[in-house]
């Protein structure tokens, strides 16, 4: 039985990570939807088992946050990623997460729509990026806020994507799914750093979380279109603050395929000046 699974915004990163581990199972179709198709590789475009629908999203701003993703939701289940346990999170404490509340809410009023969602920490790849703040490869360096000992839960976008297309294909997947790669302190971090290439990282404290928070929302205040100055900040914050964490017996064992990949495992794949660059290049294999 031929099952078709729906894919938005097909050409980005993740998406195309989560159709390469789809379009590993025969039995599965793709119906994709983008703004320019012509961002896709020719062997996706030209594939049998791939239809790509172009289009723009709605322009009508009191629709981008909330409506649009609502009108978005019709197949039986929606599978989507997030990065923190936005569950946990009240209406507007993480600007980036209130859409995805809205879209919760709203499938849960839905008797013939079924929605799973898939919890995954922090992307590894985006925890070693220069946008992120917290890791220096030049000057080999982690910068944080509070004391080092606070735990990040994080996933590789890879591992990720494999845990997306298992519950897409898992008929009975719903709710809240908690996946990890890794759970470890920043100190735990910069330790299995030293290991694995004979350097010792520097450490600095940039201040408390509570200096974080204060930092996050002057930023905030300042330019709420100018999302690079405080994003970032955002998930530093809520990543580590407690108030997110997903729960402490994960869903791995669900899907034993699957080989999580750790802190150590990550660097070990990586030299040290591809650390901050390991995001650019997801999905361009795909």
């Amino acid at each position: 039985m031929v099952i078709t699974v729906g894919i938005a915004v097909i050409t980005g990163k993740f998406a195309r990570l989560v159709m390469k581990h789809l379009l590993a199972s025969q039995e599965v179709s793709i119906r994709g939807f983008c703004r320019n198709p012509s961002k896709l590789p020719e062997h996706l475009l030209n594939s049998s088992r791939v239809t790509i629908i172009s289009g723009d999203a709605d322009d009508l701003d009191t629709l981008r946050q909330t409506e649009a993703p609502r009108r978005c939701v019709r197949a039986r289940v929606c599978a989507s990623v997030h990065r923190l346990d936005y569950t946990k999170l009240e209406y507007g404490q993480h600007p980036a997460k209130d859409p995805m509340k809205h879209v919760k809410a709203y499938l849960e009023t839905k008797k013939n729509v079924k929605g799973v969602h898939v919890l995954i920490g922090a992307f590894m790849e985006t925890f070693w990026s220069g946008y992120f703040g917290l890791f220096d490869s030049k000057d080999y360096k982690f910068s944080f806020y509070g004391t080092g000992d606070e735990i990040w839960e994080s996933t590789t976008y890879g591992t990720a994507a494999q845990y997306v297309a298992a519950v897409a294909l898992d008929r009975n997947a719903v709710g809240l799914l908690h996946f990890l790669g890794d759970r470890k302190t920043t100190r735990q971090i910069a330790d299995e750093f030293a290991e694995v290439y004979g350097k010792r990282a520097k450490l600095e404290r940039k201040g408390s979380l509570d200096d974080l928070y204060n930092t996050m929302q002057a930023a905030l205040k300042k330019d709420p279109s100018d999302i690079y100055s405080y994003l970032a900040l955002f998930y530093q914050y809520y990543c580590t603050n407690g108030q997110t964490y997903l729960k402490k017996e994960q869903d791995n064992a669900r899907y034993p395929s699957v080989k999580p990949i750790s802190f150590k495992d990550f660097m070990q794949t990586l030299e040290i000046d591809e650390l901050n660059v390991a995001y650019q290049n997801l999905g361009l294999e795909s």
